[in-house]
């Protein structure tokens, strides 16, 4: 299994800088590179202060020049929002200006905020996002193709902006049955949040996507997974909880967009808690926050319930710091990985690899 850097790219403070946002984050994919991590992700959100990054592939393609090893990955293009000749054209472009190293996570997107805005159907996001699918496979696979469906139709086409090593690696984010199976199916990798929830919720969502791999006739033991967690090295539990705050910060935010319950103050969301939140310390004891060796405790306890392939960190959220989050990704690079290296085992035995996808 690997690690990797997540960008969402908020902030909490009405007016900050959003070129200061682009430019730490950017700091920070940097720093990931040299320290060896393995995937930097980069979230796409629209018009509002939950997430300032419009396109991940964009961003990708602004690290691709400053970055040397590290892969880079869109967690997640909202495929619906794009006409698909264009997107396709991009990620051409982005994985052929990285040298092979775009990973390319879709979804469907869950935010009513945004299709409104686009004049797009939530309804139909689902169907929109495996017709663009079919069409990713032709565009990359074939010199011309055509294609005529019930959401998108192209006369024979080139994509001209060819990825270095045909279609990129897939991955496909959601915690619902269908977005799963149609993992499955296709071959592409699930990905998921665990909220600020624990090793059990995390043991219970691999279970449900096994299923899933066992009713579309694929082996669940060989089934790749990545889990996004928030992570945070504190020297003190005021300095844990003070993240905790600023992710559950975020965690409002996107509970509130999920419903379709957001209340805006021009571009700035108003923060309220969703149904059901816990207490900020029960949130801090699930999360992977406090000392080196209380996160390695509590990651290997997360590695044993998922038996991911991949772990991506949400270091920097909300008003937390970018020194801060330099230096837990620094401390995870110098202590952490040793010690779950040391509690479990060499971290490439654990978790299935990446498979080559499904023939359609």
């Amino acid at each position: 299994m690997d690690f990797g850097h997540f960008s969402l790219m908020g902030y909490r403070e009405k007016g900050f800088a959003t070129e200061r946002i682009f430019r730490e984050h950017l700091e920070q994919v940097k720093h990931a590179d040299w320290l060896g991590f393995d995937i930097a992700w980069f979230a796409e959100h629209h018009f509002s202060n939950y997430c300032v990054c419009p396109s991940p592939l964009v961003m990708a393609a602004a690290c691709a020049s400053a970055t040397r090893d590290i892969r880079l990955g869109t967690a997640v293009i909202v495929t619906p929002l794009y006409h698909p000749a264009r997107v396709l054209a991009e990620i051409g472009m982005v994985d052929a200006l990285s040298s092979g190293r775009l990973v390319l996570g879709v979804g469907s997107g869950y935010q009513p905020y945004e299709f409104e805005r686009f004049g797009a159907g939530l309804a139909e996001a689902r169907e929109m996002l495996e017709e663009f699918l079919d069409l990713l496979d032709l565009a990359f696979t074939r010199d011309t193709f055509s294609h005529e469906g019930k959401h998108y139709a192209m006369p024979e086409t080139h994509i001209s902006a060819r990825p270095a090593n045909g279609v990129p690696e897939i991955w496909l984010a959601g915690d619902n049955e269908a977005g799963h199976r149609l993992a499955a199916r296709r071959g592409l990798v699930p990905m998921f949040t665990a909220r600020w929830k624990g090793s059990g919720y995390i043991a219970g969502m691999r279970a449900r996507i096994a299923e899933a791999w066992k009713a579309e006739g694929r082996d669940p033991a060989a089934m790749p997974l990545g889990i996004q967690r928030f992570l945070c090295v504190a020297e003190s539990r005021e300095e844990a909880l003070a993240y905790v705050d600023n992710a559950r910060h975020q965690m409002r935010l996107a509970s509130a967009l999920r419903r379709r319950a957001e209340v805006m103050d021009g571009g700035m969301m108003t923060e309220v808690p969703f149904p059901d939140e816990p207490p900020l310390e029960e949130m801090a004891d699930n999360l992977l926050v406090g000392d080196c060796e209380t996160i390695a405790e509590r990651l290997a306890a997360d590695i044993r319930a998922g038996q991911p392939s991949h772990v991506m960190f949400h270091v920097q959220v909300g008003g937390s710091s970018h020194v801060q989050a330099m230096n837990t990704m620094e401390k995870f690079a110098s202590d952490i990985r040793p010690m779950l290296e040391k509690e479990l085992g060499p971290l490439k035995d654990i978790g299935a690899p990446v498979l080559p996808r499904a023939a359609e």
